[in-house]
């Protein structure tokens, strides 16, 4: 068991994945796409789309991180990513749908509880984004999340994709903290992992009260959600 006083003594930022643990990608996509397929009109639930969208981009994120060659963008994978979806599905676009969805990525929101959460987190913390998104991306996205974190930071820094350790690693060194001495949060088992195995605390914020499964890289701490999370170590 987490000796949670123990963890607020020494940790010093916390670090947040942004898509999907600060901001609700799931939700606001399906919005997206169920405006697009009804000006389509195409019958297929807009939900079920943006798992496959989004499974599509994470392998697709993965094999790019593996075979080493150079990191690619995360937008030219999304395009990659949206653009099989479409043709998988059956549904007839163009390059200019296929960029539009993707950079509407850039415009998603918070979940609910996610602002007060964090002005509460930051009265105690420094607190740091690490994505996966794109420089321009995230500079982008920074007026739809509306809270000012201390430092965003890119995968493209490292030039690889999370779970890399190579990100984790880039992201102690721009912070200028210890690896221990950060907390990382993500709504992913496989992000926490790999913060996890690089030697950072882990937050899992298990919003679909799913078990994270066997690893010996368990989170420190499991919570519904950010404002429980606030609550536990504010």
């Amino acid at each position: 068991m987490t000796d949670i006083e123990m963890l607020k003594r020494e940790v010093k930022v916390l670090v947040f994945d942004q898509y999907g643990t600060v901001v609700d990608m799931q939700g606001g996509l399906t919005e997206i796409v169920t405006a697009y397929f009804k000006d389509k009109k195409v019958d297929i639930d807009p939900g079920r789309f943006v798992t496959w969208w989004r499974r599509t981009h994470f392998e697709n994120s993965m094999i790019d991180s593996l075979c080493n060659r150079g990191h690619t963008p995360y937008r030219e994978i999304g395009h990659r990513a949206v653009d099989y979806t479409l043709e998988r599905a059956g549904i007839p676009h163009t390059s200019e749908e296929v960029q539009y969805l993707v950079a509407e990525i850039e415009k998603l929101r918070p979940f609910p509880e996610v602002p007060a959460a964090l002005e509460k987190l930051h009265t105690r913390y420094k607190l740091a984004i690490l994505s996966n998104g794109d420089r321009d991306m995230l500079e982008a996205a920074k007026p739809y999340i509306g809270f000012d974190f201390d430092a965003t930071i890119s995968v493209q820094e490292a030039g690889a994709f999370k779970p890399h350790h190579r990100t984790y690693e880039r992201a102690s060194e721009i912070l200028d903290v210890s690896r221990s001495s950060i907390l990382f949060v993500a709504n992913h088992q496989f992000d926490c992992t790999g913060a996890k195995a690089f030697g950072m605390r882990t937050a899992f914020i298990d919003r679909r009260d799913r078990p994270f499964g066997q690893t010996p890289h368990t989170p420190d701490i499991t919570v519904r959600d950010m404002g429980a999370l606030a609550d536990l170590i504010a």
